[in-house]
């Protein structure tokens, strides 16, 4: 039986993997892909993360592995498909074999809901983003769009007011679903220029985005703007399908976890993007990491 078995090889699940093996607990990690990193792979530059500025995702992702491997953590490259909880013992259901463990973190994270517009794909990272606190930065005096109606929509708007020369907020009904407080602030933004009834058809550009082609839906009218950034923020989902009856979750799916990460199952731990939390962002999911393995360290000398 292993101390503590890890889902999931993003930053939170590596931070935790390395945690692990320095309280002397026998570590292994699953990640269905094989690449550990996460979604910080895709990221194109990371200009956030304490002490490494300017860093790209691939190597700031290649380097946390690098330091789990280095730190004697074991990896599993297979499908988690459940858990069953019996006792004290966790059994970890794989594509590949059943494993027990005394304590289980989930570190799966949240994938960000996609338009499925052509030229989304294909330009992701290279004006196209899913974070504006993330990317926002690399857009300072040019023109971006921001794509949804919620909170995130609305603040990510406001954030890129800030220092973007004008930012287009796009939305396909004609009032935001927002807090009203945010709405008011964009509505009295200058430099934000709200688009209702409007959805995007495609984004374009060659080695950049240079355009977002829209229509509103009543009129049908098409438009062609010129922007170096598109921001879309419809939404997030997390990937805890393989969990329904497991653990307590929200509406949306996200395990309700504090920030000592412990769900409402005793030995069963939810960090990083995953568990339901204000922030998500890099260095939230590290800290969530050794927030786990410390309260898993503390459960295992329950036992």
């Amino acid at each position: 039986m292993r101390d503590l078995v890890i889902i999931g090889a993003g930053p939170a699940g590596l931070s935790a993997g390395i945690y692990g093996k320095r309280a002397g607990l026998d570590t292994l990690i699953i990640e269905e892909s094989g690449i550990g990193g996460g979604q910080v792979l895709t990221t194109y530059d990371v200009d956030n993360y304490p002490g490494m500025p300017g860093i790209s995702g691939m190597e700031l992702g290649t380097k946390m592995h690098e330091h789990a491997i280095a730190e004697g953590v074991e990896f599993l490259e297979a499908a988690v498909t459940g858990i069953e909880v019996a006792g004290n013992t966790k059994r970890i259901k794989t594509s590949k074999e059943e494993i027990e463990a005394k304590v289980v973190i989930i570190a799966t994270g949240a994938v960000h809901n996609h338009l499925g517009i052509p030229g989304e794909e294909e330009l992701a990272g290279m004006g196209v983003s899913y974070c504006a606190t993330c990317d926002g930065a690399f857009f300072r005096n040019r023109v971006t769009a921001v794509i949804g109606g919620g909170d995130v929509a609305l603040e990510d708007a406001i954030f890129l007011a800030r220092g973007c020369t004008k930012v287009y907020l796009i939305h396909r009904r004609d009032e935001f679903r927002g807090a009203k407080k945010l709405v008011d602030v964009v509505k009295n933004t200058a430099n934000i220029e709200i688009l209702y009834d409007t959805i995007p058809d495609s984004v374009t550009g060659s080695d950049a985005v240079e355009a977002l082609n829209v229509h509103n839906v009543k009129t049908n009218e098409t438009k062609t703007l010129a922007v170096d950034g598109v921001f879309i923020a419809v939404g997030t989902h997390p990937v805890t399908e393989y969990l329904k009856g497991v653990v307590d979750m929200d509406e949306k799916g996200y395990i309700r976890a504090g920030e000592d990460c412990a769900t409402n199952v005793p030995g069963v731990y939810a960090a990083g993007d995953v568990r339901t939390k204000a922030l998500r962002q890099i260095v939230t999911a590290a800290s969530d990491g050794a927030n786990a393995v410390t309260s898993a360290t503390g459960y295992i000398n329950s036992l």
